[in-house]
């Protein structure tokens, strides 16, 4: 007997976003991230797609959605080899790659109990001392955090 093959189509938006190239299982902290329980149009999550260059991967489309700048700082730290394409009448008008900055502002929450930003009120500054695997180094308290110890704000 042969083996039917069956493929899911992720339907195409008119104009939003797409998010490619987010690790497994990673799809609903990004969700997250942009605050999509209150999106208006369609939201489109994949997970666990197979893909031959990470695997496996998660992506996400947002019909009428744009991206901030604090916004694709957040996804660079959730995943940083993710690919955004902007779609405007169906078709991607421009595609990036998320860049984790060298810096990030507030948007990492420092673990330390003894931290300043945990007990005044002072923005969050950590460093990037590592991109793979990722590794933040608080600015004030010099503690360093690694992967699943980050924490956003």
């Amino acid at each position: 007997m042969s083996e039917i093959k069956k493929e899911i189509k992720i339907p195409p938006i008119k104009e939003g976003i797409a998010i490619d190239h987010i690790p497994k299982n990673h799809a609903l902290k990004v969700a997250q991230i942009l605050s999509l329980g209150k999106e208006e149009g369609m939201v489109t999550v994949g997970m666990n797609l197979v893909s031959p260059k990470m695997k496996s991967k998660d992506v996400l489309k947002i019909e009428g959605r744009d991206l901030s700048d604090s916004e694709l700082n957040k996804i660079s730290i959730i995943a940083p080899d993710a690919t955004v394409s902007f779609i405007k009448d169906y078709k991607v008008e421009e595609k990036i790659k998320v860049q984790l900055p060298k810096k990030v502002e507030n948007i990492v929450k420092c673990n330390n109990p003894r931290c300043i930003t945990r007990h005044q009120d002072v923005s969050t500054r950590f460093h990037v001392v590592n991109k793979k695997p990722l590794k933040l180094r608080c600015h004030y308290c010099e503690k360093n955090l690694l992967g699943d110890e980050i924490e956003l704000i």
